[in-house]
């Protein structure tokens, strides 16, 4: 219940004074104290040491606390009260925030604060100020250094009881190379941050040439220097900020295009804009992606680290140009912001707007008041010593005198007067003399205060040269800085680019477009397409076992099959495949992917060739290891992803299949006995999926199909065989290689034994390799290098079998062909049908 209070009586000589206030006028002036209070106290930095108030508070009292580089952490809540009590009677919140700015070297080109702890990252906050600790940077000591030699002003603190610092001596150009950012009432400042180095150099420049250009400035300080890198785009911008104070520019982020898996391309983003964090932009980019106004990206990551630093992966779809879809990233996200300049700081206590030239002659200013008010202050103290030396000098040379003086004395007082009348000293000489214990006074010797003496009296006369002589203190100040660019400056993380140069997403397609290209696939297994539409050629220049064993042509959008040993077709899209950086007469196939990234493969199964998908195609003659040879159309390849095309009896595979180009070729087999059959493919009728083919080549008891191929015989085709031991150890069998022309070998009939291609030697009894088509050919050792192959031979022997060369007496690289061919080499050949293998030399 509300209890009912009484006024006092008022006194009885009491008298009412009301006075008529306008209501405009009291928050007219009101507002102007707190504008004015905001103004100077909080938002806007001195251009002299470029601080705000807390921020120099925050380095004068961690400079007091003897917070050091070379001392140990302390709480940053330790430091944070100190401020608060002592000088700053605002929010311990606002004093943390300020010193967390100072130590990320994402915020301040230059940190003065050197962290232990969680201090966040562009995207998130720090920890609280009980878990972090903190001391002054290096570049701290350079900015209150000599602040105890009276070289800048002091003003009380906020209750009198203390001073602190109006300025700090500063011998960093801060406002320029930290940049600033406020807003204060009816005015803001934002000032980019620069390169430390340049800006000395300026300087020194200024210094020597006080009525210089802002273009002569300018060659030193081309642009700023962000403390997160990435790209400035455009300098216009830049030249209007330094001439009137008032600019902007573009950011751009830093980023390439690379492969991030084997089968897919990617953006990779090192370096943001000023003031943009990583997680900034994956929001904008789902945003966008959500909302259908970005295509072609899958995924997002983000995969920075303190090793690699800022790493953010933006995943391309396949069937998108990665340059166009950076581009629209440019264009919609943060990835490039913009920068506008507002160069406002405080000029003897006056908000003013500042070119490049005004701010390093406001800062050079305050450093020649702060070396001339310090050579004053060391004169000054050089001077007491030298006084106290030189009445030093004057007693030594009677010490005992000056000793019975003073034990004769009635008191110190009295003593004093004599030392001042016998010695004629000062009351400062002599009072030093009377308060020196004895024992010290027996110390000094004539030669040591002599030396002394002298060299006091130089630094005298070297601090008065820089007193009296103007140029010889801008010397002092040049050679200053000199030194501060050298001690903390560091190379430029920000590129200049007068533009951004043509607009790609302009000139190139967003999406890939369905141009014709080849598909190409090698003997190590890997896949690749290019956008060339001329079949391979010789592949000279290209590196060892780089071999493409089966090229289809199709389009970009389009999609090829894999067939394989047990007979499936596996379908594979094309924008899936990564794109050769070679041309079609050099295809590097190291820049494909492995298959193994695009389809499953069963144990021992392995992709034979690939087959094109297209209806007007005659289709795909396959053979198999027991002499089966089955001709498939193309509808019967293009109704599923993955399917037999080929029923297989129990240990039977798959071990040629070849896509037929006019359907008028020839089919080949070459089995384990060195038989060699081939007829008409227009004699096989076509099948349906589930069929399983038709009797091709008659076998011998246990011999099996060595190769099956088609091609369009003519002069230049040969049949290569090389034979050996079936029970030897690979590469120590005795064997022959040969190479003879196809036209020596008469077609025979399907399902016939064929006619004998290759006699054997003495221990051998099969043939390790065998492969016919168009010449001339060229075969592959177990190391990957080519190896010449002997000349076609028409010889025919007494059993009328086409002469064979032993590998003994061949030349030392054909020698290791056997067992290159046991290994599984493919051989390498020169031929315009890129469905064959091509050389590799």
């Amino acid at each position: 219940m509300a209890r009912s209070t009484q006024q006092p009586p008022l006194p009885d000589d009491y008298e009412e004074h009301i006075l008529d206030i306008d209501v405009g006028d009291e928050m007219r002036t009101s507002f102007l104290e707190y504008a004015y209070s905001v103004i100077y106290s909080r938002a806007l930095p001195d251009a002299k040491d470029g601080l705000k108030p807390v921020q120099r508070r925050i380095l004068y009292t961690m400079a007091d606390m003897g917070l050091r580089p070379d001392r140990g952490h302390v709480k940053s809540a330790r430091v944070v009260g100190e401020v608060m009590g002592r000088l700053h009677p605002h929010g311990d919140g606002a004093i943390y925030d300020a010193l967390v700015r100072m130590v990320q070297p994402w915020s301040l080109r230059l940190p003065f604060v050197d962290g232990h702890g969680n201090f966040g990252s562009p995207d998130d906050s720090p920890a609280a100020m009980r878990y972090t600790e903190c001391r002054m940077a290096p570049a701290a000591v350079a900015m209150t250094d000599s602040i105890d030699e009276d070289t800048v002003d002091f003003k009380p603190n906020y209750d009198s009881r203390e001073t602190e610092p109006v300025v700090l001596p500063a011998a960093i150009p801060n406002l320029v190379v930290n940049g600033a950012s406020g807003i204060a009432v009816g005015m803001a400042t934002n000032i980019a941050p620069h390169n430390l180095v340049e800006v000395v150099q300026a300087l020194r420049h200024l210094i020597k040439h006080p009525q210089a250009s802002l273009d002569d400035l300018m060659r030193f300080v081309p642009g700023p220097d962000l403390p997160t890198g990435g790209k400035i785009v455009g300098l216009d911008g830049i030249r209007d900020a330094y001439e009137s104070g008032r600019g902007s520019f573009k950011m751009r982020a830093t980023a390439r295009i690379e492969n991030v898996t084997p089968r897919r391309k990617g953006i990779v983003v090192t370096e943001l804009p000023y003031g943009v964090g990583p997680e900034r932009v994956i929001e904008r980019i789902k945003s966008l992606v959500q909302g259908k106004k970005l295509q072609g990206i899958s995924d997002v990551k983000d995969l920075t680290d303190r090793e690699k630093g800022l790493q953010l992966v933006i995943e391309v779809k396949n069937g998108f140009v990665p340059e166009a879809i950076l581009e629209q990233l440019y264009k919609l996200t943060p990835m490039e912001d913009s920068f506008g300049i507002n160069a406002v700081a405080l000029v003897e206590g006056q908000p003013r707007t500042l070119g490049l030239k005004q701010m390093l002659d406001v800062f050079l200013g305050h450093r020649y008041d702060v070396v001339r008010r310090r050579s004053a202050f060391r004169r000054a103290k050089a001077a007491d010593r030298l006084h106290l030396v030189d009445g030093l000098l004057v007693a030594i040379l009677d010490i005992d005198e000056v000793i019975q003086l003073i034990r004769s004395s009635d008191n110190a007082e009295q003593a004093r007067a004599r030392l001042i009348d016998v010695f004629e000293l000062s009351d400062i000489q002599a009072t030093y003399i009377l308060d020196m214990p004895l024992r010290r006074l027996t110390r000094f010797s004539k030669l040591e205060l002599d030396k002394e003496q002298a060299e006091l009296q130089a630094t005298i006369d070297a601090l008065d040269a820089i007193l009296q002589d103007d140029k010889l203190l801008r010397t002092v100040v040049s050679d200053e800085l000199n030194d501060v660019a050298k001690t903390y400056g560091t190379p430029r993380r920000t590129v200049l680019l007068a533009s951004a140069g043509q607009t790609v997403s302009a000139a190139v397609p967003l999406e890939v477009a369905d141009d014709p290209c080849f598909v190409y696939l090698s003997s190590a297994g890997l896949l690749a397409r290019t956008g060339d539409t001329e079949p391979p050629g010789d592949g000279e220049g290209r590196a060892k076992h780089d071999v493409v064993v089966s090229a289809v042509r199709t389009t970009a959008r389009g999609q090829v099959g894999a067939l394989t040993t047990t007979g499936r077709l596996v379908k594979l899209d094309v924008l899936d495949l990564p794109t050769l950086p070679g041309t079609a007469s050099h295809p590097h196939l190291q820049g494909g992917a492995p298959l193994s990234e695009f389809l499953s493969l069963e144990p021992k199964e392995r992709v034979l060739a690939l087959t094109s998908l297209d209806a007007d195609s005659p289709g795909q003659a396959l053979g198999t290891r027991q002499g089966v040879v089955k001709r498939v159309n193309p509808e019967q390849l293009a109704n599923r992803d993955a399917w037999e095309v080929i029923r297989l009896a129990d240990g039977d595979e798959v071990v040629g299949a070849v896509e037929l180009r006019t359907g008028e070729e020839e089919l080949v087999f070459l089995t384990s006995d060195a038989q060699l059959l081939h007829f008409a493919a227009s004699g096989v009728r076509p099948q349906g999926r589930s069929g399983g083919g038709i009797a091709g080549v008659r076998l011998a008891a246990k011999q099996t199909v060595v190769f099956f191929g088609a091609f369009t015989p003519d002069e230049s085709a040969v049949v290569v065989t090389a034979s050996g031991s079936g029970t030897a150890l690979p590469g120590t069998e005795a064997g022959a290689v040969k190479v003879t022309p196809f036209s020596e070998y008469p077609a025979k009939g399907r399902g016939t034994g064929g006619v004998r291609c290759h006699r054997f030697l003495k221990g051998e009894d099969t043939l390790v390799f065998a492969w016919a088509g168009p010449g001339p050919a060229r075969a592959a050792a177990a190391s990957g290098a080519a190896v010449d192959l002997p000349a076609a031979d028409g010889r025919r022997d007494g059993s009328g079998v086409p002469g064979t060369q032993p590998v003994v007496a061949a030349s030392g690289p054909v020698a290791g062909l056997v067992a290159g061919l046991e290994a599984g080499a493919v051989p390498l050949l020169d031929t315009e049908d890129p469905t064959l293998p091509l050389d590799g030399a």
